[in-house]
């Protein structure tokens, strides 16, 4: 992966939202169905620039620098999963628009998930990639690393493209340490959200990597939760999920590059655009 792979390559100018505290930097793209697309951790939206292209072409898409993250600086709280999805629905408000689609990749496949929890009224339909719901479903070998992200990993973490894309963009750079602090906490925290994922109204495509950080057969559980993969589909369709809900499992991918890929955008867009 190289530093060229998570630059956006564009001009659009962005903008800043006051919600929650919170100084939220956002690029819109495009014109269309709106969609706001999440990053991952230590990243921000230029994450996504060499599919930002095919998915502006029918949608308007508003890129999101999460609390912490590029050009949004942090603020004096955790970062939390539930905390950053308020931010989007206050943002969705704040921009007036009317169920926009909720677009995220790991941490922001997680923010993804939470808005369409906390906040069904608000969206119309949800894509979460690469999200997991319990943590013990994270291979072991990929906890333990986790464990070891602190500020004290910065130094090491200077050849990657996540501090050089924190270094050229971020309001403050020299916050980087602290962000990582921050990312090792919330990653060291326990979570399970099956209960909440069972309860979920608002369609949701589930997108794993064929060797992502936890094994297929926990977004299957996802699926499950979610009245899919639970019975013949039928020729019409008739036992699908009955929310709406889909999966797709893609091949050759890995949780580092999911996101760059034509593959993720064709998914995305085939979900996004089903007629309802």
């Amino acid at each position: 992966m190289t530093t060229t792979q998570w630059s956006a390559e564009t001009t659009t100018p962005g903008q800043y939202a006051d919600v929650n505290g919170v100084h939220l930097y956002y690029e819109t793209h495009g014109t269309g169905r709106p969609m706001i697309l999440l990053h991952g951790g230590l990243g921000s939206g230029e994450m996504f620039g060499p599919i930002l292209p095919t998915l502006a072409e029918h949608h308007q898409v508003v890129a999101v620098d999460l609390q912490g993250h590029g050009r949004t600086a942090d603020v004096d709280r955790p970062l939390d999963v539930t905390l950053m999805a308020d931010d989007v629905a206050a943002l969705i408000d704040h921009l007036g628009l009317e169920k926009p689609d909720v677009v995220g990749y790991s941490l922001g496949g997680g923010v993804a998930l939470q808005v369409a929890i906390r906040h069904p009224e608000k969206v119309g339909r949800v894509v979460s990639a690469s999200a997991n719901i319990r943590r013990s479903a994270i291979y072991p070998e990929m906890l333990q690393q986790q464990g070891q992200v602190s500020g004290a990993a910065a130094e090491f973490m200077k050849d990657t493209p996540m501090y050089e894309l924190y270094q050229r963009v971020a309001p403050r750079p020299e916050d980087f340490p602290r962000l990582l602090d921050k990312i090792g906490a919330a990653m060291a925290k326990d979570f399970d959200f099956t209960e909440e994922v069972r309860g979920l109204r608002v369609p949701t495509l589930v997108v794993a990597a064929d060797a992502d950080m936890a094994p297929p057969s926990h977004y299957v559980e996802v699926f499950n939760l979610l009245d899919g993969g639970l019975r013949d589909g039928g020729w019409a369709g008739e036992g699908r999920p009955a929310g709406g809900h889909a999966l797709a499992i893609l091949p050759g991918l890995t949780h580092y590059d999911i996101f760059l890929s034509p593959l993720f955008a064709a998914v995305t867009l085939a979900f996004l655009d089903k007629a309802n």
